[in-house]
C-alpha cells in the first residue's frame, strides 16, 4: 500500500509521517483492496485539516476532517475512512452473494 503524504504550508516531520503510516496501516487491516492513499495535511487559521482519497478496488473513498491539532485531525480522518471502508466492503460482499 502506497501512501502519498503532502502538506500545504506545512513541513511533514518524521513524527507526522510515522503517525499517518501507523493510523493508515490500521485501515489496511479492513481491506486488502486498497491500491493507493493520498493524504493532504493543511494547517488553517482556526483549525487543522486532514483530507484523504483512498483508491480501493472499484471505488475512490474521500474524507476530510478538522481539529485543533493535526494529530487529532488525522485521528478523525482515519475513523471516517474506516467506516467508509467497512461500508464499501459490505456492499461488495452483498454483490458477490447476490443480495
Amino acid at each position: 500500500m502506497q501512501i502519498n503524504l503532502s502538506g500545504h504550508h506545512l513541513d511533514i516531520t518524521d513524527a507526522l509521517r510515522d503517525y499517518v503510516d501507523e493510523k493508515f496501516s490500521k485501515l489496511e487491516r479492513h481491506s486488502d483492496q486498497i491500491t493507493s492513499i493520498q493524504v493532504i495535511l493543511s494547517p488553517e487559521p482556526k483549525s487543522h485539516k486532514a483530507e484523504s482519497t483512498i483508491h480501493i478496488s472499484g471505488a475512490d473513498l474521500f474524507a476530510t476532517a478538522h481539529a485543533d491539532d493535526m494529530y487529532a485531525a488525522i485521528d478523525a480522518l482515519t475513523s471516517k475512512l474506516d467506516r467508509q471502508i467497512l461500508k464499501h466492503k459490505e456492499k461488495t460482499v452483498d454483490r458477490k452473494h447476490g443480495h
